[in-house]
């Protein structure tokens, strides 16, 4: 299939199912069309199995292996994803949180990955370096499904700031993390990474630093530019270059690309909304960056559903991808827990802050796509098998429940 015809399949699909959910399961629409995904999945897997000379899940394997989820998501539409949500993040209530999302979005990857590669290298037997890799590409919480959440929960600012702020952040840092780590897992792979402690350290402050000034760069030329124009579709386009081009650069020379998106989109949407643009133009870009982030979200989710056609499902898999659903939980409850505990004594937090955060870490696609652009060895069937089982219980079961237990933990005047 040409790549128009899977997008045009991918964007029929995507308002079939939301169709669906609209009308029947009546659940947040990504979530919604994600299990709708899944359901029809497992029902090609079945009526496969009930008639096999038909050929259907086989068929269906083969246009799903043809859509590259790796580079369709990291090259494509993590960058305008990333873009939207920091759009919608305001300096101003980030500057107030910065030190505990420093904290969690650095700090507490390192603690995530430390915990679920130990556990998940005792567990299988996987090389420890291997297992350290796994850890670093399911500790980032998704802002694609972390976001999604948020608008579902009426948490207070501070709280909301925090999730937020800290999702869009731990994943550039998980990003350059799980590099690095590749590249000394892997050594002959194809990655950036490998040599000495100088080495590694030299990649992390290249690849974070040089996407954040680039990020900031961009932004700002694109703000000085919006200044001299008062024409709200050019405007637009202004945004969307800034989103595109800006991702598409960044991965050429060698720097965070999802690091430049956030402070890219932080800055246009603070800075250049309140001193670059019009009434009008805000309430253009704002739609326009709301309606790609559903439109985007619907696909993403859609495709997430389908890669379970990519997966292994040999029991032993299985019984270790649920286990590392456990696992993953106590990663993310130290990369919380930790870092509040270490404030905790200089400033006063919202009730309910740890087990909020905790179960409000969705993971989702970036997760999977990591675990699909791993090179090939005989540990990435259940690396795969396990990252999708995470995030398919984290988008699933969580997603579900976070915004209540959020409303239920907030009304009481609880511990942390």
């Amino acid at each position: 299939m040409t790549i128009l015809q899977i997008t045009s399949l991918l964007i029929v699909l995507a308002g079939v199912f939301g169709a669906i959910n609209y009308l029947v399961l009546k659940l947040p629409s990504s979530i919604g069309i994600m299990i709708v995904a899944l359901a029809a999945s497992f029902g090609l897997l079945g009526l496969d199995a009930l008639a096999p000379g038909l050929g259907i899940a086989d068929e269906t394997r083969r246009i799903v292996k043809g859509i590259d989820f790796s580079d369709a998501l990291l090259e494509g539409m993590l960058g305008l994803l990333l873009f939207a949500g920091a759009l919608h993040v305001k300096m101003s209530d980030l500057r107030a949180q910065w030190l505990p999302v420093v904290l969690m979005a650095t700090i507490g990857i390192g603690l995530s990955t430390l915990v679920i590669g130990t556990g998940f290298s005792w567990l299988t037997g996987m090389p420890f370096m291997i297992a350290l890799v796994f850890g670093a590409l399911v500790s980032p919480t998704d802002p694609v499904a972390v976001l999604g959440v948020l608008r579902e929960a009426d948490l207070p600012q501070s709280l909301e700031t925090k999730i937020a702020g800290e999702s869009l952040f731990n994943d550039g840092v998980g990003y350059v993390v799980f590099l690095v780590l590749v590249g000394l897992a892997f050594p002959s792979g194809d990655q950036h990474g490998g040599g000495g402690v100088l080495d590694v350290a030299t990649l992390f402050v290249r690849e974070a630093g040089g996407g954040a000034l680039l990020g900031i760069s961009l932004g700002w030329i694109v703000f000085r530019v919006m200044r001299l124009i008062d024409d709200y579709s050019l405007e637009v386009l202004l945004t969307l270059g800034l989103a595109f081009g800006g991702y598409e650069l960044a991965v050429y020379l060698h720097v965070s690309a999802p690091i430049m998106a956030v402070c890219a989109g932080l800055l246009i949407g603070d800075v250049g909304a309140k001193h670059g643009m019009s009434e009008e133009t805000r309430r253009y870009v704002d739609a326009f960056w709301k309606l790609i982030d559903e439109i985007l979200n619907a696909v993403l989710f859609l495709m997430i559903g389908f890669e379970v056609f990519a997966v292994a499902f040999g029991a032993d898999y299985l019984l270790a991808g649920a286990a590392a659903i456990g696992i993953a939980l106590v990663g993310r409850l130290t990369a919380v827990a930790i870092p509040i505990f270490l404030l905790k004594p200089f400033r006063t937090f919202d009730t309910g802050v740890i087990r909020i955060m905790t179960w409000g870490g969705l993971k989702g696609g970036i997760s999977v796509a990591l675990a699909l652009s791993l090179p090939a060895s005989e540990w990435s069937p259940i690396i795969l098998t396990a990252t999708y089982m995470i995030v398919v219980f984290s988008i699933i079961v969580q997603g579900l429940t976070v915004a209540p237990l959020a409303r239920r933990l907030t009304q009481q005047p609880d511990l942390l």
